[in-house]
């Protein structure tokens, strides 16, 4: 007879055991990790909504601002404000007009003044060429300008306006006030002043007598003298010319003659046209010449 021991019956592991029983807790309670991502989601959306809104409605920019001129008043209350303003190289820039321009008064907080918006606005006024805008702390703005030099008066389409050294127009400026200055007329006349500034400027005895120009095709000038002269200049070399006439009003005096024009176009001729019926005045013989 055998004695049969009876088996003992098979158990889980304690770990699955464990498992299982946290797979119930997990399918009985609420998920608390899900619930706290959703609530700091919907706050955080809140808090942007209200931003949004404190923007469009400019209340934070109310704000910048506010915090900003206090700033700029404990600035100023500290000794760093405006007393003065210095200005050099003012010659037809108006006074008032800088200083409307630069909007400043005494005691401004010399720290909220902007000078490159200032150089900015100064460069827009009629005889501003460039303009340098410093703070020299505590308190004095500094401006130096570079203004425009009034070159000649251009008539063009019968209107007349204030041209400077650099052929450009002086917007503003009141040809009126101007009048002694050479008249130059015609359509390209800008690209072609200085030139002939320089080329009249050459000869100190006729630039005195000098008192229009006109621009032939853009490609050469005749000069209207005083005495209603009119001296035509070649395309080429014209300089040379220019030198030719004066020469022959210091040893001749041509201009004191009754002639009506002096055509300096072709190099080795010179035609003097006096007015009909008179009978011009001599002076030194001189070869090639023709009245």
């Amino acid at each position: 007879m055998r004695f049969l021991t009876p088996k003992a019956p098979k158990r889980r592991p304690r770990a699955n055991a464990k498992a299982g029983a946290n797979r119930r807790r997990v399918r009985r309670g609420p998920d608390w990790r899900f619930r706290r991502r959703v609530a700091a989601s919907a706050l955080g959306a809140i808090a942007i909504g209200g931003l949004v809104g404190l923007w469009s409605t400019g209340w934070v920019e109310r704000q910048a601002g506010v915090a900003w001129l206090a700033a700029m008043n404990a600035t100023a209350a500290a000794g760093l404000r405006v007393e003065d303003v210095l200005v050099e190289g003012r010659e037809r820039t108006a006074r008032s007009q800088i200083l409307e321009t630069l909007n400043l008064s005494r005691g401004d907080p010399i720290l909220g003044f902007d000078p490159h918006v200032a150089k900015v606005l100064l460069e827009r006024l009629p005889w501003v060429r460039e303009a340098e805008v410093v703070r020299r702390l505590p308190a004095i703005v500094y401006v130096r300008l570079d203004e425009r030099i009034p070159l000649a008066l251009w008539q063009s389409d019968g209107k007349l306006t204030v041209i400077d050294g650099r052929g450009e127009v002086v917007k503003g400026a009141p040809p009126e006030a101007f009048a002694s200055l050479p008249l130059l007329v015609g359509a390209d006349v800008p690209r072609h002043a200085l030139k002939l500034i320089s080329l009249l400027d050459s000869e100190p005895e006729l630039r005195p007598r000098v008192a229009a120009a006109v621009l032939v095709r853009g490609r050469r000038w005749n000069v209207r003298l005083d005495g209603g002269i009119d001296v035509r200049l070649p395309e080429i070399d014209p300089r040379a010319a220019w030198a030719q006439l004066a020469q022959m009003q210091r040893e001749q005096g041509v201009l004191e003659r009754d002639v009506i024009a002096i055509d300096l176009r072709m190099p080795d001729r010179l035609v003097v046209r006096t007015a009909p019926g008179v009978m011009p005045k001599r002076g030194k013989p001189r070869a090639g010449e023709e009245t």
